[in-house]
Parts: C-alpha cells; structure tokens; sequence
C-alpha cells in the first residue's frame, strides 16, 4: 500500500471541527465518490478506497445524493444494438 502525506492548515480542523484521522476518512470517502461518479473507478474499487465494503458505499451514496450505478450511455446503446 501506498501512503500520500497531506499537510494541512491547524485552521481547517477546527474550521470543520474535526480530528486529523476523521478527516482523513472524510477525505477519502469523497475522493471514492468524486472518481466513481466520473466512471473512473468501479464500486468495489471506490468502496476499497473509501475503506468500506461495497454496501456501504452504496449507502453512502445514497447519503450524498449522488446515482448508485453510473451507465456510459455509448456502451449501453452498443449493449442494446448488440442485443437486438
């Protein structure tokens, strides 16, 4: 595993009255969701970067507003033309 350093201003954990391991969290739920909602990364990879299972996630999801299940429009008209 990889580790990435992050420094942060003192102000911004009290600006958003957190503590550095929550906000870590925090940040990597939101990159999960950021590169998933772009189609970049699958639900299980998102969830494992989130550092949760895919339920989860998906509860997450559902949490932030933000469509469970992303469709490249193009692949499914292929998928449909390829079906019929």
């Amino acid at each position: 595993m990889t580790t990435i350093q992050l420094s942060l201003p003192d102000e911004v954990f009290a600006a958003l009255h957190r503590a550095p391991d929550e906000l870590a969290g925090e940040l990597r739920l939101a990159a999960a969701i950021f590169w998933y909602s772009r189609g970049m990364l699958s639900q299980e990879r998102a969830a494992q970067l989130a550092g949760m299972d895919r339920t989860d996630f998906i509860l997450a999801l559902a949490r932030e507003g933000v469509d469970a299940f992303v469709v490249d429009m193009r692949s499914l008209r292929k998928e449909l033309a390829d079906d019929g």
